[in-house]
């Protein structure tokens, strides 16, 4: 059963420059971004202003030789002149390049040669220095644009190393200068890119492992755009967005876009608790998009503060989140927000829950005066939803918001799909789902082949579980230099294998239930490729194979299967002492052994971010047999393993 979208969206312009230009002469006085300066005052700039800045920046750019078709790096977290560079470089034709700060040297040189770039923005010379480092590893780069002008020592070695280094605001000050025909020549540009321009290429993960540069056009973010009326139809004009998380992730990458489209503003704040909660009191905004451990600390935060209180606070505070609990799966029930993984009619629900509700209703009443409104509160007090995306968000986070009454609308995606794919409606939030597909899509759950592989043309039927295809405008077009790749996820009918397993239910919400492929995401948003850091771990003489695992956790953890013959033979040199087998791997020396080689094999040194590092282990003592763990070419069957040893993977994860 194929389920088709198409016919809700609403028309966009032909690329994403003319979208902000169109919003800017409809909204000119409106405020786009809200900045906090040294004095920790927000600062706003309007939609007029951040235009011109804009078309001024992409003259200067012009000036500097990016044309339609560069590929230019920008190296930055989330700020003012993240979003400005964005749009300049859309309206020159020209593709950026992003990453984050906390990226390694090795990830942004890699990334930079491979997607051929000679220009690149960075936020500040420490991130030019990374390039520095192995200058040898980005040959084709010319030109540095710094954001903040802040190390001439560093800027003096680049330019020694024939690198030329400008200062971002003597771009701006330069492009202030332009004629009208000048700013006429700009918007002309404009009116010739299209949308199958690309509009960015983003790079899915480290390059520990095989780098994938996703390559989405104009007409991608438009069509996502288009799409998001729909699910985000609380959004009203002039709404604010906090935005927290890094801009080069592809999450947060689509709301650049999609609140232009929605006419909102942005305030940009910091992902860290004491920062995040002034800002959120001072904004006051009405929208806030974070990855489901941001979700999970702000939520944990509360229940540490509620934990210093005396014993009459904790148990109104334990008994009203209980009765908030109740009372939104029994309104669930009556206003048919419950997901039917099976079909019967929504009326026997609705009779089932119409008794307990009504008689949940004045304790709901006494809670929302006594503590829900006092929590939400919080946030600043305007919000209309949250949006958790880039994981799974967990089961008892995702009710204690529901509790406070707080709209936490759950969203999936991948960056092949520029990402959005679903979203829960923000006015018809139904929990335990990802929402319905937006209306760029076409979706079918496929049936898996005993190789985990989709079974061609099958379309299996709501309730039944299978791996995830989509088809529409948002698909990306394709791994850049890289056709292999894109071949394995996009079949000849341009149907997207997006790796998840998931099921559909009668009402057309999914549901994600695991993976199909090996890509791990974590709470935070990372996307960890297992595959190379077992290679690193199995290179030590100890260890046979490595299991790496951590789906929808805060951390890398492993399943690691020793090589008996090495590690008695250890045991006999260093007179470590045992009866048999299972009680020498369970010694402290033989766990301190096995540590000491996983973290000197995958470490920063070794070219490991700092999430890919594994925090917590699990030595087994018996080899994966064939047929069971492994297949008959060697290679690990997961989802066998994750069964197999579900007890243990669990076990890696409890709080300690």
């Amino acid at each position: 059963m194929i389920f088709d979208n198409s016919g809700d969206n609403t028309q966009s312009p032909k690329n994403l420059a003319l979208l902000l230009k169109d919003k800017a002469k409809l909204l000119a006085d409106q405020p786009l971004q809200s900045v906090k300066n040294k004095s920790g005052v927000f600062v706003k700039y309007s939609y007029a202003q951040v235009y011109q800045h804009v078309v001024e920046l992409a003259f200067a750019l012009k000036k500097l030789g990016v044309k339609k078709g560069s590929h230019v790096g920008l190296i930055s977290d989330n700020r003012r002149e993240w979003l400005i560079t964005d749009f300049a470089l859309l309206s020159l034709g020209a593709c950026d390049v992003p990453r984050g700060c906390d990226s390694m040297g090795v990830e942004i040189r890699f990334i930079l040669n491979f997607a051929d770039c000679e220009i690149s923005v960075f936020e500040n010379a420490r991130q030019l220095e990374k390039v520095l480092e192995k200058l040898d590893e980005c040959p084709n780069l010319k030109t540095a644009v710094l954001f903040d002008y802040d190390n001439h020592e560093i800027i003096e070695k680049a330019e020694a190393a024939g690198i030329h280094v400008v200062n971002y605001h003597y771009l701006e000050s330069d492009g202030a200068s332009l004629s009208k025909e000048e700013w006429a020549e700009i918007e002309k540009g404009m009116e010739e890119v299209t949308g199958d321009d690309l509009a960015t290429i983003i790079f899915t993960s480290g390059t520990t492992g095989t780098p994938k540069g996703v390559q989405l056009t104009h007409d991608n973010y438009l069509a996502q755009n288009e799409a998001a009326h729909k699910p985000l139809n609380l959004m009203q004009r002039g709404d604010t967005w906090l935005t927290v998380l890094p801009i080069w992730h592809s999450f947060e990458r689509a709301f650049v876009y999609i609140v232009v489209e929605l006419e909102g503003s942005f305030a940009y704040s910091k992902p860290v608790g004491s920062v995040l909660l002034g800002d959120l009191a001072m904004v006051q905004p009405q929208w806030m998009n974070a990855v489901p451990r941001l979700w999970e600390a702000i939520a944990n935060a509360l229940f540490r503060e509620i934990k210093k209180q005396n014993s009459t606070k904790r148990w109104v505070f334990n008994t009203f989140i209980g009765i908030g609990k109740a009372y939104y799966r029994e309104k669930a029930k009556v206003l048919g927000l419950t997901c039917r993984w099976h079909y019967y009619p929504r009326f026997i629900e609705t009779l089932m829950g119409i008794v307990p509700f009504l008689l949940l209703v004045i304790p709901h009443f006494i809670g929302e005066h006594m503590l829900y409104k006092k929590i939400r509160a919080k946030f600043g007090g305007k919000i209309r939803a949250g949006i958790s995306g880039g994981g799974a968000l967990q089961k008892d986070i995702e009710m204690f918001y529901r509790a406070i009454g707080f709209n936490l609308l759950e969203g999936y995606g991948l960056t092949e799909a520029a990402p959005v794919t679903s979203v829960n409606l923000s006015k018809k939030c139904r929990s335990g789902n990802i929402g319905p597909a937006l209306s760029s899509f076409e979706v079918r759950i496929a049936e898996l082949d005993e190789n985990n592989q989709p079974v061609p043309g099958t379309s299996l039927k709501p309730g039944k579980k299978g791996v995830l295809m989509v088809r529409g405008r948002q698909v990306m077009k394709g791994y850049y230099n890289n056709p292999e790749a894109t071949a394995a996820v996009i079949d000849a009918e341009g149907w997207l294998n997006t790796g998840d397993l998931a099921m559909i239910s009668y009402d057309k919400e999914l549901k994600i239930v695991g993976r199909a492929k090996d890509t791990i995401v974590l709470l935070g948003g990372e996307n960890i490729e297992p595959a190379v850091i077992e290679k690193a771990v199995n290179t030590s003489p100890y260890i046979e194979r490595t299991c790496c695992v951590g789906q929808d956790q805060k951390y890398v953890a492993a399943l690691i299967v020793p090589d008996q013959n090495n590690v008695s033979a250890y045991a006999a040199e260093n007179n470590i002492y045992y009866d048999n087998w299972e009680n020498l791997l369970e010694t402290k020396e033989i766990q301190n052994l096995f540590k000491s080689e996983i973290d000197s094999l995958v470490n920063a040194k070794t070219g490991f971010r700092a999430c890919e590092r594994i925090f917590n282990f699990k030595v087994l003592p018996n080899s994966f047999e064939l047929g069971k763990e492994i297949n008959g070419k060697q290679e690990m069957v997961r989802p066998k393993i994750f069964k197999i040893y579900k007890n243990e993977i669990e076990a890696l994860f409890k709080e300690v």
